[in-house]
């Protein structure tokens, strides 16, 4: 096991960038900037290593990141409907900063805000502990948060992203994280031709601003059926009115069933890379980069659209307007705890 850190300068901040090391050679490379996952090298089925998350070319685009780029994302993961919300009576306004909705937190939120890293290892597995204070009153959220996230590798090619958080007063939180996998190996190829299997029977209806109505929806005989597994690309060609709000793919919460251990599993047969996904949460945002900008300079190449998949693990917001969802509330000094993991393999 290994551990690197290299400092960087992106303008007048200073980032360092950690780089876990496994002894398979596999690697995560993440910024203390936004919690930001830059780079991970996972092996093809001829044990090749690629990297198989996109990330910019250029550290200061991070600045910007309007992909949200391998992000810790928080307070709130997804979409607050008309930027506000009410509790015991009190209402709170968070930035609008999609329209008339508030997406991920605001600015800077979680993904722009600098973390303090402490890295650590042991003979097993090497980490980085990140944590961060956001105040009372940030982007409009109640109360004194403590945040701690912690990155974990393994010598079986596992990482886990444990999430845990308290707050001095009641409040919201689901936290993610915001990377966008492509298991082709140096971005080669779009994702279209990944297979996607999920352990999910219903998902979350969207409006046309991509907003929940409030309604569940079973997945049978739709797009949206993916507990036997089917190409990404289904959901492009789909004329189902779901997939066109979602501009011919995916931005829907996925709501597990949990009847399974693993709730997500990606598989790109090209490469033979497998993905599995491990998590204690109760559904998924999966996003496949449907409204992903061209011409944005990544380390492989120029972003186009459908290159990447994001599998965004957590609560749903729709839960602050609508009853039936999973919660994002958390009360005065609860502990908020979520942990995912992500197993990288390849396809037997």
């Amino acid at each position: 096991m290994e551990m690197k850190a290299e400092a960087i300068t992106v303008n007048d901040q200073q980032w360092k960038e950690f780089t876990l090391v496994n002894n398979n050679g596999m690697a995560v490379s993440i910024l203390d900037f936004g919690g930001i996952i830059t780079k991970i090298l996972a092996p093809d089925r001829d044990g090749k290593l690629e990297n198989v998350v996109i990330g910019f070319d250029n550290y200061a685009d991070y600045l910007d990141n309007p992909g949200y780029f391998g992000a810790l994302i928080g307070r709130v993961a997804g979409r607050i409907e008309n930027g506000q919300f009410e509790i015991d009576g009190k209402s709170y306004t968070v930035p609008k900063n999609e329209g008339e909705n508030h997406l991920h937190g605001g600015e800077p939120g979680f993904h722009k805000s600098i973390w303090s890293a402490e890295p650590f290892e042991k003979d097993e597995e090497v980490g980085l502990t990140l944590t961060l204070r956001s105040a009372d009153g940030e982007n409009g959220y109640p109360g004194n948060l403590r945040m701690t996230v912690n990155y974990t590798l393994n010598n079986q090619n596992e990482l886990s992203i444990a999430y845990e958080g308290i707050a001095d007063q009641k409040t919201v939180l689901t936290a993610t994280n915001h990377s966008y996998f492509n298991l082709s190996g140096n971005l080669k190829t779009d994702i279209q031709d990944h297979e996607i299997k999920l352990d999910s029977s219903k998902f979350v209806e969207l409006d046309e601003a991509l907003i929940p109505t409030g309604k569940i929806v079973d997945v049978d005989n739709t797009a949206f059926d993916f507990r036997q597994g089917r190409p990404m690309k289904d959901g492009v060609s789909s004329e189902f009115k779901q997939n066109l709000v979602a501009n011919h793919g995916y931005d829907h919460y996925f709501l597990f069933d949990h009847s399974q251990d693993v709730s997500a599993t990606v598989r790109d047969t090209a490469s033979g890379r497998e993905l599995k996904v491990i998590t204690d949460q109760p559904g998924v945002v999966m996003y496949t980069s449907n409204n992903l900008p061209e011409g944005l300079k990544l380390r492989e190449r120029e972003s186009v659209r459908y290159l990447g998949l994001c599998l965004e693990t957590q609560a749903s917001p729709a839960s602050i307007h609508h009853d039936g969802f999973p919660s994002v509330w958390l009360d005065k000094d609860e502990k908020y705890s979520a942990k995912t993991t992500f197993v990288f393999g390849v396809i037997e």
